[in-house]
């Protein structure tokens, strides 16, 4: 489990899958995350389980933000359905959680991380990422455009 909070806001970033709130985290993606319209409770939950996740909790331990991160630990991983409850937006938490990914996967020594973004490209350079050199060569199977952004 990994936690950091932020003194001057007292948000904190949290790995432990139990603090998740799942329905919450099916709501976001299912409702309001254009890359997950539609996806199913019983998809959130397998993805979940999958994954290594990151929670924001604000100060009153309600969940505000998520991401999670499909990885073998070794040598590759994926940086996906990055979601902050629209009333956080603007505060930074963004920024903040892709950091905190990036720092928490840092001692894996990977290889690779990836993400697809549609508008987010600022935020993400500022964390370090950057785009893909070759594209010519990823190639993707059983994907919409649509559902590319996660």
């Amino acid at each position: 489990m990994t936690t950091t909070e932020s003194s001057e806001d007292r948000y904190a970033i949290d790995t432990d899958p139990d603090r998740l709130d799942i329905g919450l985290v099916h709501h976001w993606l299912s409702t309001d995350a254009f890359w997950a319209l539609g996806r199913s409770r019983e998809t959130v939950e397998k993805s979940v389980r999958g994954s290594l996740n990151f929670g924001v909790y604000g100060p009153d331990g309600d969940q505000v933000a998520y991401a999670r991160v499909i990885t073998d630990r070794a040598t590759f991983a994926w940086l996906c359905d990055v979601y902050v409850a629209p009333e956080h937006r603007g505060r930074g938490l963004g920024a903040r959680l892709a950091t905190a990914v990036r720092d928490h996967l840092a001692p894996y020594g990977l290889k690779r991380t990836m993400l697809a973004t549609l508008d987010a490209h600022e935020l993400y350079a500022r964390i370090g990422f950057v785009p893909v050199p070759d594209p010519e060569r990823l190639m993707i199977l059983g994907s919409t455009p649509q559902a590319s952004g996660g």
